[in-house]
């Protein structure tokens, strides 16, 4: 059964393993909007859950991850707007479509809605049937995107859409999260602004007919490389992101990949039966790092890297430098350059 919305107050938070459908949470401080909704959504197969205000609608979607959110949009105290701005600053429900409910037609407060990370709004006096259509729209694409999610963490692709604009995130894959947390400190709803100047600087770039370049970041002995893909936004369109604050809304998916340098070198030593030293010298020489380079890394001298090397060449049956690198790329993917 689902909640009488006139006890909202006091139901306390839930599990929802065993939800019969689609989860609705609707958030309103009248107690007959409330009603009307709760009835015309628990006839459809809805489970529907209630908050009366801002904090209390906060904490029930983050315990119950609902599909989707009627967000009534002027409240006492904590406004819809400030509620809609709080779920998408936070990863466990940044991604729940929020559709609000308001009286306020004027453009700005439309325009406040979107801003705020709505993804649509009806006007008061609520129509159910018209907010059936509505949730049955959005609750689909999200389910299509959050199938996409899991699809592409499945096979290990770790992925985001940004939109440079405002810089938010708009979707990412439970891998990527993990990969901002690790690399960016970042938990946020908004792309690390690191990301966000160089998807800005690559859209103008490519727009120019500059190659595409990568973001690569480090951590210890990880590394990760970002690489940016265009999703439907021309390149004339993309040069705009760099010069103007009102760029539209261009979207772009990024792919994050990370190496690890120990695990590299654990290949390399296998494949050529390397001693460790000698793994981590070709793995910097493959980085295309001269001797000085190598030595200051590994804590030696040049020379000693210079003699570790003879060993190496001897090893990979190579004379040369160009050719030590060469076989060791070709042998060990992970060492090729990032595209």
């Amino acid at each position: 059964m689902s909640a009488d919305p006139r006890n909202a107050a006091a139901i306390p938070p839930a599990p929802l393993a065993h939800a019969a459908g689609d989860v609705v949470l609707i958030v309103d401080d009248v107690p007959d909007n409330l009603s009307l909704l709760h009835d015309a959504l628990d006839e459809a197969g809805y489970t529907v859950l209630v908050a009366t205000d801002g904090p209390s609608a906060i904490a029930r979607a983050r315990q119950a991850r609902p599909d989707i959110v009627l967000l009534d949009a002027m409240m006492p105290g904590m406004d819809g707007f400030e509620v809609a701005r709080r779920l998408k600053a936070g990863p466990e429900t940044a991604a729940i479509p929020i559709v609000f409910m308001t009286a306020l037609t004027a453009t700005e407060h439309v325009v406040a809605a979107f801003a705020a990370g709505g993804v649509d709004y009806v006007t008061k006096p609520i129509q159910p049937r018209e907010v059936l259509a509505r949730i049955r729209a959005h609750t689909q694409t999200a389910r299509v995107q959050r199938q996409a999610r899991n699809a592409l963490d499945a096979f290990g692709h770790a992925t985001m859409v940004v939109r440079p604009a405002d810089g938010r995130l708009l979707w990412q894959t439970a891998l990527a999260r993990g990969l901002l947390r690790d690399y960016f400190s970042s938990e946020s709803a908004f792309a690390p602004v690191p990301i966000i100047d160089w998807v800005r600087r690559e859209a103008a770039a490519r727009a120019n007919g500059v190659p595409p370049q990568p973001l690569l970041t480090a951590r210890g002995g990880r590394r990760l490389t970002l690489e940016l893909h265009a999703m439907g936004a021309s390149d004339a369109q993309a040069a705009d992101l760099s010069s103007s604050d009102d760029s539209g809304d261009d979207e772009w998916l990024i792919v994050l990949r990370e190496s690890d340098d120990a695990r590299t070198v654990m290949a390399l030593l296998l494949a050529f039966k390397l001693t460790h030293r000698e793994a981590e010298v070709l793995y910097w020489l493959a980085k295309g790092k001269t001797n000085r380079d190598i030595g200051d890394i590994l804590g030696s001298s040049p020379a000693t890297v210079k003699k570790q090397l003879e060993h190496v060449y001897e090893k990979l049956g190579a004379e040369t430098r160009t050719a030590a690198a060469s076989i060791a790329i070709s042998t060990v993917p992970q060492l090729a350059p990032a595209r």
